[in-house]
């Protein structure tokens, strides 16, 4: 049965809008004037309002912070050309958001709280949201976590859910060099791979420092067995072209978040001609495939990192090395999804839903 939540709105004294160098927008760092805020108690959903941006408070008891019970989705904003603002597949998002909800024994968020109220909180801040500039958005970051305060390993039973709201510039501005992970772990089957968790970044930043010490990007996991199964980059999920088949890493066993831009993704590639094949795949196969020139591009996908070019690939001390201004199949991908966000072709998909 459907439950009329009333979203009571607080306007902020004064917008922060004008303090914002729209052509310096580094990632996550500047939000909006207004974020969406809503309490779980009681075994309903309740106080969902629409107020000025600010610090909040809690006890250091709070379930959150020692059981580790937190979800996010990441969604996008654009205004197209015809300076409409629309969002890029947020019904997906919230799919994603509940099964990642149910598998950390946390409530469901309903859908007029977390669709209804993010599109009234664009609405109300849609000029914050990035106009004239490919790869510029307003980056939607929905979330929930659990706020007993008890010291105790069990659910808990209130949760407060946020929706806040960034101008943002690309993820990666740069074509990306990738160390193949081959001693730590971020999901096994059976895990917590396939959602979205904040245990799950938390348990891949040892990983991904290291590389970045070592003057790369980011890691590219595998299997928590044999270290030697493909699954994702730690912002991105993953593609691979091997001839005129684009390969990318099966979700069967759980261990693989199923991305939004990835989803799109396969089918983009279908209409661009290419055999789209979601299957294990090893790391032996690629270096075989790179060595007799069958693999030929790499890329990632992701809300954050849209499509990411990769430079490189090491594995041990073997690189693969791509010349970035020449991969055909990723920049097709990538102008395709622009034209898509930003108007300049039809959404015969119906994935842009206009604010």
């Amino acid at each position: 049965m459907s439950t009329n939540y009333n979203i009571s709105v607080e306007l902020a004294a004064k917008s922060k809008l004008s303090e914002i160098d729209f052509n310096n927008l580094p990632f996550g760092k500047f939000f909006t004037d207004h974020m969406l805020e809503a309490d779980y108690v009681n075994g309903e959903w309740t106080n969902v309002t629409i107020k000025p941006y600010q610090s909040i408070s809690f006890e250091p008891s709070m379930v959150a912070l020692h059981y580790g019970q937190a979800i996010f989705e990441g969604i996008k904003a654009y205004k197209g050309d015809n300076g409409d603002a629309y969002i890029f597949r947020p019904d997906e998002n919230f799919k994603r958001f509940n099964i990642s909800a149910e598998r950390l024994c946390m409530p469901a968020v309903p859908e007029e709280i977390f669709m209804g109220g993010m599109k009234q909180l664009i609405a109300m801040e849609s000029k914050w949201i990035p106009a004239g500039k490919k790869d510029y958005s307003l980056y939607i970051r929905p979330f929930m976590f659990a706020t007993d305060t008890i010291i105790g390993v069990r659910p808990s039973e209130t949760y407060k859910f946020f929706i806040l709201l960034c101008p943002t510039g690309p993820y990666y501005a740069n074509p990306m060099k990738i160390k193949v992970e081959e001693k730590y772990t971020r999901a096994a089957p059976g895990g917590v791979g396939f959602s979205k968790n904040a245990g799950n970044y938390a348990g891949s930043l040892l990983a991904a420092t290291t590389a970045v010490k070592n003057g790369f990007d980011q890691v590219l996991w595998t299997d928590a067995f044999e270290h030697k199964w493909l699954q994702e980059v730690g912002t991105m999920n993953v593609f691979f072209i091997i001839g005129n088949t684009a390969v990318t890493p099966s979700l069967e066993d759980g261990t693989i978040l199923e991305g939004v831009t990835r989803k799109s993704a396969i089918t983009l590639l279908t209409e661009m001609g290419l055999t789209v094949v979601e299957r294990k795949i090893s790391i032996d196969e690629l270096v075989e495939e790179y060595k007799i020139g069958n693999f030929t591009e790499a890329f990632g996908t992701g809300t954050a990192a849209t499509v990411s070019y990769i430079k490189q690939l090491s594995y041990g001390s073997f690189d693969m090395l791509f010349d970035t201004e020449k991969l055909k199949v990723a920049s097709e991908l990538k102008e395709r999804f622009n034209n898509i966000r930003y108007g300049v072709t039809a959404d015969t998909h119906n994935w842009m839903v206009k604010i």
